[in-house]
């Protein structure tokens, strides 16, 4: 094969850096040559989020980048992987037509030797018909930046159908992976310099319960697949993200508690503090039971770095409503909170509705929902002032000179003046300093 160049471009969620991690073991397994210059590249491979307008925004500005080397030589060839292709890739294919190669999340599988075809001309679609089955990659995922800390989605899709998410409309229903692909992954990522693996899933929680039987002897669920992977020899961390509250069960809690090198940390999205709201957005809990999922981890797991996600400004929301998302972050009080200003996306129920809320007063509540959180967190992190925490350090800090960023086993970011060469280590850190996103420290 004549030498090619490739470069992949990540948007999204972590299960999307995952598929770019396991394209790039694809295409340097065919003979390709990664480069991280769009231009310097015979193919650009995007891996494409649509949970957000914001998101595929930002895909299409990047494509229209394109036309004048397109017309000028026919470079580079672009692959439009993962969600946003299988909702408007055809399309975007007819507007740009450097784009000659169109994947859906469940034909990753296909997407290198489509890559390999499209060079020699041809547009090639795979859109997700049968949302049953996946064409996978056989092949590890090779990490560009941070060798020391790795991801595997464990489950592919999701079945909960939440009223504003797309989700299940892009990635199909929910599919969990073997617990035997999983455990060589993960003991493979072990042995060649992982320290740290987080599982990924839309939710995790689900795991295993579209296994009949499951071929292990006794239902076998996410629990068990979490204290089978905390057993592989040499995994020092292990995480996972992100869980559903109406899956949340005891059994996670009790591995936690007994396995040392599973993180206290978890994410744990509750999306709106109004029972009307969270009834609107079909998420099949109340306040009242995700609070009391809350009392029980904190109960198990006193130290628990305790995050969640939440929208504003979902269709007919009221400012009485808003505000029981207020008074849920002022009781609950999470080390961090994911805010989002709802997002109309089209085919689901919620874009549908007429009682849509105008932007400006969807902008103004996440302002507000964001100044009450970060004065939380603030509190919530000078509490670690002068504890020594273990630090796993991952890489230069993307802001400030000589500065190296590391994590907390409760998954907070510290930063510490130190060299480069500290990444992939694990190091006793004085904490000296602390602000709602990271805290400050100096290495013992």
């Amino acid at each position: 094969m004549v030498d090619r160049v490739f470069c992949i471009k990540v948007y999204g969620c972590q299960m999307n850096a995952y598929d770019g991690d396991r394209l790039r073991g694809a295409m340097t397994g065919l003979g390709w040559t990664e480069s991280d210059d769009v231009m310097d590249a015979d193919a650009v491979i995007f891996v494409t989020c649509s949970i957000r307008d914001k998101a595929e925004q930002k895909v299409i500005s990047e494509l229209g980048r394109f036309r004048p080397s397109w017309e000028k030589n026919r470079r580079p060839k672009v692959a439009l992987v993962g969600c946003m292709a299988q909702r408007t890739g055809a399309d975007l294919a007819r507007r740009f037509p450097w784009i000659r190669v169109v994947a859906g999340p469940r034909s990753l599988g296909d997407v290198p030797a489509l890559v390999a075809e499209s060079m020699d001309g041809g547009l090639f679609l795979r859109l997700d018909g049968d949302p049953s089955e996946r064409a996978d990659l056989e092949c590890a995922p090779v990490p560009k930046n941070n060798p020391h800390k790795a991801f595997i989605t464990i489950a592919h899709g999701c079945d909960q159908f939440c009223s504003y998410c797309i989700v299940p409309y892009v990635r199909g229903r929910f599919a969990s992976r073997s617990r035997e692909d999983v455990l060589n992954e993960a003991g493979g990522l072990v042995s060649r310099g992982a320290l740290e693996i987080t599982l990924i899933g839309q939710n995790v929680n689900t795991y295993g319960r579209d296994f009949d039987g499951g071929g292990y002897g006794k239902r076998y669920r996410f629990a068990d697949l979490l204290d089978d992977v905390s057993n592989i020899k040499g995994l020092m961390r292990l995480r996972f993200t992100t869980s559903h509250p109406v899956d949340f069960s005891g059994d996670i809690l009790d591995v936690m508690k007994c396995r040392p090198n599973v993180c206290p940390g978890i994410n744990l999205p509750v999306q709106a503090g109004s029972d009307k709201v969270l009834r609107e957005m079909n998420r099949k809990y109340t306040r009242a039971e995700y609070l009391s999922t809350v009392e029980k981890i904190r109960a198990a797991l006193p130290e628990v770095g305790l995050t969640t996600d939440l929208i504003v400004g979902f269709p007919g929301e009221s400012e009485e409503e808003f505000e029981e998302s207020v008074s849920l972050i002022e009781e609950t009080r999470f080390d961090l909170v994911h805010t989002a200003a709802y997002s109309p996306r089209e085919g689901t129920p919620a874009a549908a509705r007429a009682d849509q809320i105008e932007r400006p007063e969807r902008a103004r509540r996440l302002s507000k929902i964001n100044e009450i959180q970060s004065r939380i967190s603030s509190e919530i992190n000078r509490t670690q002032t002068g504890r020594v925490l273990e630090v796993l350090f991952d890489e230069a800090a993307p802001k400030g000179e000589g500065l190296l960023q590391g994590r907390t086993v409760t998954d907070k970011v510290v930063l510490v003046r130190a060299p480069a060469e500290m990444a992939g280590r694990f190091r006793p850190v004085r904490i000296t300093g602390a602000g709602p996103w990271c805290l400050e420290g100096e290495l013992l």
